[in-house]
């Protein structure tokens, strides 16, 4: 890549990410059509020939929670007639004190007469991974973020609904839940289609009582069963890592052990707020195949003050759930996807390496992942050498 070329490229970058820097709404202004609205957050809704364009209700605090919050809310377009089209987004956002980090699981659950075939995910940049599935009559969606969000930033996926031949009516419903999460206040929202909006109310707080089976092999793939109470729309870690095939009725939840090593806590994460096993979950014999080592190829700025503090985004391969060192300095609020993330220098001086570490190892050091400190606070231009 030329050296113009390469700084247009980031130039670009840097201005999709303070974009959506500035929050997800002025993101969905952007990503809105003729036909999709967003609006403010009060019960109101307006009539159209085959949608409600609406917004919903849900518990909010009147503070700031101390520690990590994550709120969702939801607005859009609804179908309020028999075989007609709608779509809504759907929003979670960081608004306690600390950062939000690590996996954000999302529900969302259609009444009679609705289903959908999926959300589509528009937030950039993609410093985050991001799946969802859809149960197979089309009413229930689960969807899995993992990334890092700091106070006032958030995110949002558009979920494309129909409705049947039948008037559809009932309550829409949409949850977050993290385990790291103080305030379930504001963890569910809902909306009535063709009928009137009621408060959406606080969840239940989790209750594990019992696990199963509380050894495997470190290769995951051994079937667990959780028993309590309020354990609906929840979802299951092993350690820090999710478990697989997960379905949770409010008294019990299924689930396979991913894989890992030594002894871990299982977790039942909801809405409500994380309630541990007893005992947690011992693995045996070795752990699983580790995955491909992280590769840094670029920096989008090679180079910030002593005092840190340096937005820097770090381009490579194999990035997703990494953690991001300034030489032997850990960076602050890093999120990464699969070949992009974000971070914040820490203090440092001289010429440093940008090193990623996932559990596939540590990236090995390049001439592009040099990060030079200054002692003035001049910025510095972007990395003009970096490929994307």
């Amino acid at each position: 890549m030329t050296t113009r070329l390469a700084a247009a490229w980031w130039a670009l970058v840097l201005a999709v990410a303070a974009l959506f820097a500035a929050g997800p709404a002025l993101a969905a202004d952007a990503a809105t059509t003729a036909h999709t609205t967003a609006t403010a957050t009060h019960a109101t809704a307006t009539a159209t020939h085959a949608t409600t364009t609406a917004t919903t209700t849900h518990a909010t605090a009147t503070t700031t929670a101390t520690g990590p919050d994550v709120a969702v809310s939801q607005a859009g377009n609804y179908p309020t007639r028999p075989n007609s089209y709608g779509n809504f987004s759907v929003q979670w956002t960081s608004v306690g004190t600390a950062d939000v980090a690590g996996i954000t699981h999302l529900t969302v659950d259609l009444p009679p007469g609705l289903k959908t075939s999926g959300a589509l995910m528009y937030s950039t940049p993609y410093d985050y991974t991001f799946s969802e599935r859809v149960s197979p009559d089309g009413r229930h969606l689960e969807a899995t973020f993992r990334g890092t969000r700091v106070p006032g930033r958030g995110d949002f996926m558009k979920v494309q609904v129909t409705s049947g031949a039948d008037r559809p009516a009932g309550v829409i419903r949409a949850t977050v839940a993290h385990r790291d999460d103080v305030n379930p206040a504001n963890n569910v929202s809902t909306y009535t289609v063709n009928g009137p909006q009621q408060p959406a109310g606080t969840p239940d707080r989790p209750v594990v009582t019992a696990i199963d089976t509380v050894t495997g092999p470190g290769v995951g793939g051994t079937a667990v069963t959780l028993t309590g109470t309020g354990l609906d729309t929840g979802f299951v870690l092993f350690g820090n890592d999710q478990a697989k095939n997960v379905s949770c009725t409010a008294t019990q939840c299924t689930a396979t052990s991913p894989g890992g090593s030594g002894s871990v806590p299982v977790t039942v994460v909801t809405p409500g707020g994380a309630a541990g096993a007893p005992g947690g979950f011992a693995y045996t014999g070795p752990p699983p195949t580790p995955p491909a080592a992280p590769v840094v190829t670029g920096l989008s700025v090679r180079g910030g003050p002593s005092r840190g503090g340096t937005s820097v985004y770090v381009l490579g391969s194999n990035l997703a759930g990494g953690t991001i060192a300034f030489g032997d300095a850990a960076a602050a609020h890093v999120s990464c996807g699969d070949s992009f993330c974000s971070s914040t220098s820490p203090a440092g001086s001289g010429t440093v390496h940008v090193t990623v570490t996932t559990a596939g190892g540590t990236s090995a050091t390049v001439d592009a992942d040099r990060f030079t400190y200054t002692d003035t606070d001049t910025d510095t231009d972007a990395d003009t050498d970096a490929t994307p």
